[in-house]
């Protein structure tokens, strides 16, 4: 008795374990299904759960039970046909097999067929958006030139008929080998013995699985017809020569095979004779072999391949129709600009309105000016690419510089768990600086900024709990007679103290319950949810705080852009996201990689697109994400059948165009990444002649940066990433006034002259936003491009004697800005800010110390813009830049100050002054091309300036 008490308790205690196990199990399935739909209440979108969860709990009853049914009846009925009687000696293995199914039957039968159904229900969750595009689908109101189809046949339906036949082909050829295991194995099924030898029963059972089998097969050559609308060929994307002449005939041929094999083993199981349907089933695979891979080859490369260009004619008109439509470029306005090379004074008298534009401030590089001058504390911080926006300033609409000050808990001393999640919960205000103005010192010039926010942009809620960098929880919210714990300003407040804040946003789901704090202790590992104080009865906890996480949950079906950008829209705060749909079954459009296109040289500083095929896509979401609260709204900008699409599938979760207000339209901006992808496109898609096409004799290309080296090398980067496009204000040739405009150049293919320039109207608040429109170089002469342009510039005399005079006093680095290009002057303007570093007492950062342009052949170079343009342009460059002066000789640089005459004994006021007269006579001996001269005097005043900064101590 007592030998056997060890034995009951070890019995007791597996149940128990499983059990145990199972209650984990299920709890933390709970715990993440709660704690979604209390996610999705706070931000009211309940619809958006309840429906993916429905679509969900759906598909996965639907594919578990049709794979777990199929193969389990199968099981169980090819059990049911086993022999009565064993076979003896002559099979002991086969016997003990049999017995071995006969004890544990339901096991069996039981374990693969759930084990395969929840792997199937698994791949069915994952396509809940799929099927919810295909139950609700919008028509497109095109179809295809070959089979006459709508689009939304092989957008929304095409993938789900596919996916359909692939599990349910997978599912029974996997129930097809089962079964044959199991006849084997109890002997109803005899390899190698006399024909009559094997049970009919399980003949007839094995002969129906593969009918079934070669009957989905035949449905799959019918349908892959249209497949071939959507898959990437030998030449383009879509229907070719061989395939619409060779392949459409070998599926068509290949499926009614197969039907007819079918027939022959589903009547195979009632007539006994196998050579009939194995027969076809070889006719089958020799006839796949030659129609399906050798007739394509020989008709391709005996009837194709020496008549290419005439053949493959209609095919590339159609696929350059369908790839324009798709990407949005069939309207680009495209002009041949002769642009002129030559200079004169008062060349830009009528683009005046223009030059105010030009920004000079480069988002890529004064994100460090940004953190040493506004970051206020060292755990705030800037993203490391600044954003470019409009604001209205003193009346007048100007491009801006903007930049969120976010919390870095990264930078924290004390990285605490009350710190990281209670204290340090928020950043703090919108940093703004104009585009095109500098200090005397060569500093931003702030529009708005410091602690609390204060500037032109008036007052607004500016606090941070959802940002690019939150990306921890934080627990907020305090029980009434609290103090505040949460650091808003750190010495902000009266008397230079820092200042706490309690959240009171509506965003945040509450975890005062005892419940909800177990769920989100479980669903973070987090046992300090359940321990900590911080935690009360009126907390709120912050999570998903990134604005595209929250936009992609709430709007799963939406690609998002990979540039967000802050925004004062009234008194908020807010996070604006572009939102793309898009698809990869357009037909015959050309498939594109969305990260290759979107990739350039600011790649790097921000968030990146996955690397996912596309031939279509559309702006169709613009979505506004709340800083201080987290709430998101989206807004229906561009509705194509597929944003229609999902609109019906998830009503009220798109508000219509013209709920957008007149001061988030003021901010709403054409956007990057569509851009970056319709120039890809565009480079060849230009050609809309499908001999140009296919000769690619007008290809173009986007150019390497110039401008991103760290050095003051005087030759640009033979190779290297694409140059990014820029927002910028532009006056397009015969327009009255400039618009808000993103720009992109073109070079030929391999060559690094001007081809093109590329700009799209991006203010929103334009009737002309989203037009595309292109200046085509003439062929007469030569245009240089970017990399030419910068060579010419770095290479300068004037360029290189600034730089070495900026090193001697101290400078160690100099830094190259955003190369901008600008229809002017009846030709190309190119203009480029050059930054030295500046030091600080907690570093160095960029200051903006010379701007460089070139217009034609020449090149200026001066402290401020104005002082570029007119050295150019013959001394007079015919406008103003509205920089506030003409600023200084264009090749002086900015000297110390001079102390006052009589307060300086160290004598360094009379060398500074020697060193202002030699560089004014070398400007003067510059200008009258007496290059000797102009190097003595140069030298000169680089040998009073060292003298001087001797004299100084420096």
């Amino acid at each position: 008795m007592n030998a056997k008490a060890p034995e009951v308790r070890r019995n007791a205690l597996i149940p128990s374990l499983l059990v145990l196990i199972g209650l984990v199990i299920v709890w933390v399935v709970f715990s993440g299904l709660w704690a979604d739909k209390l996610w999705f209440d706070s931000v009211n979108y309940p619809q958006v759960f309840d429906t993916l969860l429905t679509t969900k709990v759906m598909l996965f009853f639907a594919y578990f039970s049709f794979t777990a049914v199929v193969l389990g009846l199968n099981l169980w009925l090819a059990f049911r046909m086993r022999p009565k009687v064993r076979r003896g000696g002559q099979s002991q293995l086969l016997d003990r097999y049999r017995a071995l199914l006969e004890s544990r039957a339901w096991w069996v039968i039981a374990v693969p067929s759930v084990v395969l159904g929840l792997m199937a229900a698994g791949t069915g969750v994952g396509e809940a958006s799929k099927y919810l595009a295909f139950f609700n689908r919008q028509p497109f109101g095109t179809v295809d030139p070959y089979f006459g189809m709508d689009v939304s046949f092989y957008v929304f339906e095409y993938p789900v008929w596919t996916e359909l036949l692939s599990l349910a082909m997978s599912t029974v050829v996997f129930a097809l080998v089962a079964v044959a295991l199991v006849h084997f194995a109890t002997g109803a099924l005899l390899v190698g013995q006399p024909r009559g030898s094997s049970d009919g029963r399980a003949r007839m059972h094995l002969s129906i699985l593969a009918g079934i089998a070669l009957v989905i097969f035949g449905l799959g050559q019918l349908l892959s017809r249209y497949g071939l609308l959507t898959q990437r060929g030998s030449l383009l994307t879509g229907m070719q020569y061989t395939e619409d002449h060779a392949q459409v005939t070998a599926k068509l041929v290949l499926a009614v095979i197969a039907f007819i094999v079918a027939a022959l083993f589903f009547a195979n199981g009632f007539l006994r004779r196998l050579v009939l349907p194995l027969s076809g089933l070889v006719l089958l695979v020799v006839t796949g072999i030659i129609i399906g891979l050798i007739y394509p080859a020989v008709v391709r490369s005996f009837q194709v391949l020496p008549n290419e260009p005439d053949k493959e004619r209609p095919y590339i008109a159609a696929n350059i129709a369908a790839t324009r439509t798709a990407f949005g470029i069939a309207d680009t306005e495209v002009s041949d600009y002769d642009a002129v090379v030559q200079v004169s004074p008062g060349q830009l008298k009528n683009d005046a309105a223009a030059l105010p534009g030009i920004r000079l401030m480069d988002p890529a590089v004064v994100g460090d000016s940004f953190d040493q001058l506004q970051q206020v504390r060292s755990y705030y911080s800037f993203a490391p690419l600044l954003d470019v926006d409009r604001y209205q300033i003193k009346g007048v609409e100007t491009d801006v510089v903007v930049a969120a000050r976010e919390i870095d808990l990264s930078k924290l001393p004390d990285k605490s768990w009350n710190n990281l999640h209670t204290v340090f919960t928020h950043g703090y205000g919108l940093v703004a600086a104009y585009g095109n103005k500098r200090s005397s010192s060569g500093d931003p010039v702030w529009i708005d900024g410091n602690l609390p926010p204060s500037g032109e942009l008036g007052n607004y809620e500016g606090r941070i709990y959802f940002g690019e960098n939150t990306n921890t929880f934080a627990v907020v919210g305090d029980a009434s007679g609290q103090k505040p714990v949460e650091l808003d300003t750190p010495g902000g407040g009266s008397g230079g103290n820092e200042t706490y804040n309690t959240y009171a946003g509506s965003g945040g789901v509450p975890i005062g319950s005892p419940l909800n704090r177990a769920i989100y202790a479980t669903q973070f590992g987090d046992m300090n949810l359940l321990l900590s104080d911080r935690v009360n009865s009126a907390s709120k906890i912050l999570y998903q705080r990134t604005p595209k996480e929250r936009v992609a949950q709430v709007a799963p079906w939406l690609q998002l852009d990979s540039n967000i950008y802050p925004a004062v829209v009234g008194s908020r705060l807010v996070w604006i996201v572009d939102g793309y749909t898009m698809s990869a079954n357009y037909p015959n459009s050309q498939t594109q990689s969305l990260q290759e296109a979107t990739a350039d040289s600011q790649s790097s500083l921000g968030d990146t697109q996955p690397d996912v095929a596309v031939n279509y896509l559309r702006n169709s979401v613009k979505a506004v994400v709340d800083a201080s609260d987290g709430s998101v709204t989206l807004y229906a900008w561009d509705t194509d059948p597929i944003l229609a699409t999902y609109m019906k599938a998830f009503p009220g979760v798109v508000k219509p165009k013209d709920a957008i207000s007149p001061e988030l339209l003021a901010h709403l901006r054409y956007p990057t990444d569509l851009f970056k992808l319709q120039r890809q496109v565009l480079a060849r898609y230009h050609m809309t002649d499908p001999s140009a096409w296919y000769q690619q004799s007008d290809l173009w290309q986007t150019p390497t940066d110039p401008s991103r080296t760290s050095s003051t090398s005087t030759t640009a980067p033979s190779a290297g990433p694409a140059e990014p496009p820029y927002y910028l204000s532009i006056k397009w040739p015969g327009d009255k006034a400039p618009v808000f405009s993103q720009t992109a150049v073109f070079v030929p293919k391999s060559r690094s002259n001007l081809a093109s320039y590329f700009a799209v109207v991006s203010e929103a608040t334009s009737p002309d936003y989203g037009k595309l429109r292109v200046l085509r170089m003439s062929g007469t002469h030569q245009v240089d491009g970017p990399g030419q342009t910068f060579n010419n510039m770095v290479s300068d005399t004037r360029f290189a004697e600034l730089l070495r005079n900026y090193t001697s006093q101290g400078s160690a680095d100099s830094r190259f800005g955003n190369l901008l290009t600008l229809p002017m002057g009846n030709g190309l303007l190119y203009v480029m800010p050059i930054y030295t570093l500046r030091q600080s007492t907690t570093g160095a950062y960029p200051s903006l110390r010379f701007v460089a342009v070139r217009f034609g052949s020449s090149v200026g170079i001066g402290e401020t813009l104005q002082a570029a343009l007119d050295s150019a342009f013959a001394g007079n460059a015919g406008a103003s830049t509205g920089e506030g002066g003409g600023g200084t000789t264009p090749t002086q640089p900015t000297q110390p100050t001079q102390p006052p005459t009589g307060t300086d004994p160290s004598g360094a006021a009379a060398d500074l002054a020697t060193a202002q007269a030699a560089f004014n006579a070398a400007d003067a001996a510059l200008k009258n091309g007496n290059l000797a001269e102009y190097q003595k005097q140069v030298d000169a005043a680089k040998a009073a300036v060292l003298s001087a900064m001797k004299k100084l101590g420096r």
